[in-house]
């Protein structure tokens, strides 16, 4: 038996989003938005000189997919460096898109397992990750 696309522990994360307020100064800020869907997430990030993420703020405007994803990504960002950042993304994109058959070692992400046959909700579950690995970018060059 299948499991559901929405399950109880994704609406409880889509309700649940931390840092879910913008940055007033970030070192590095970037909006995803999913052609497919409409879903948008923006993320500020700052990084201290070792260049760990020590802030983070989003805006999640998207499906409870979206919103949970963001969750995840929340609750486990701080102290991470841009490229784990970068390595967690590219290994979710790798995940949905069949390329590696576990997911990214990221908590929680194996909760997206029932999505991995509904193409088009991947992009939605993946905005918040891109948009942090280009906000960390950013704040990590402007801090040289």
């Amino acid at each position: 038996m299948n499991a559901p696309l929405y399950n109880l522990e994704i609406l409880r994360l889509a309700a649940d989003i931390p840092h879910h307020e913008r940055l007033e100064h970030s070192g590095g800020t970037s909006e995803k938005r999913s052609p497919v869907c409409g879903s948008r997430v923006t993320v500020d990030i700052d990084v201290d000189d070792e260049g760990r993420v020590v802030q983070l703020g989003m805006l999640v405007r998207a499906c409870a997919l979206g919103q949970a994803s963001a969750a995840l990504l929340g609750r486990a960002i701080l102290g991470r460096t841009p490229t784990e950042i970068a390595a967690a993304r590219d290994a979710l994109t790798a995940w949905l898109a069949g390329e590696r058959d576990t997911p990214p070692d990221w908590p929680g992400i194996d909760l997206f397992t029932p999505a991995l046959p509904h193409r088009g909700r991947h992009a939605s579950i993946r905005l918040a990750f891109e948009a942090a690995a280009d906000a960390a970018a950013q704040a990590a060059e402007a801090r040289v």
